[in-house]
């Protein structure tokens, strides 16, 4: 399921997952199971109402590693 990000145009991170949400350039949303859900909430129900898929990623750790970053990542998106 990451290995998509691994070779895919993406976003990394919540600011810019929001902006390009809005502009309508997100295929699909990965969301870190261990974030705070103040934060992954409102990506999901934009990704519920947009119609776009999303999938939870073990933990931030990994979601930030499958998108070639050394730091933990909160969501991520397929553009």
């Amino acid at each position: 399921m990451l290995e998509e990000l691994n070779y895919a145009a993406r976003i990394v991170g919540v600011k810019q997952l929001r902006r390009a949400l809005a502009d309508g350039r997100v295929r699909k949303v990965f969301l870190a199971d261990d974030a705070d859900p103040a934060l992954t909430d409102p990506i999901r129900e934009a990704c519920t109402l947009a119609g776009i898929p999303v999938e939870t990623a073990a933990s931030a750790r990994q979601l930030g590693q499958a998108c070639g970053i050394s730091v933990a990542a909160t969501a991520a998106g397929v553009i």
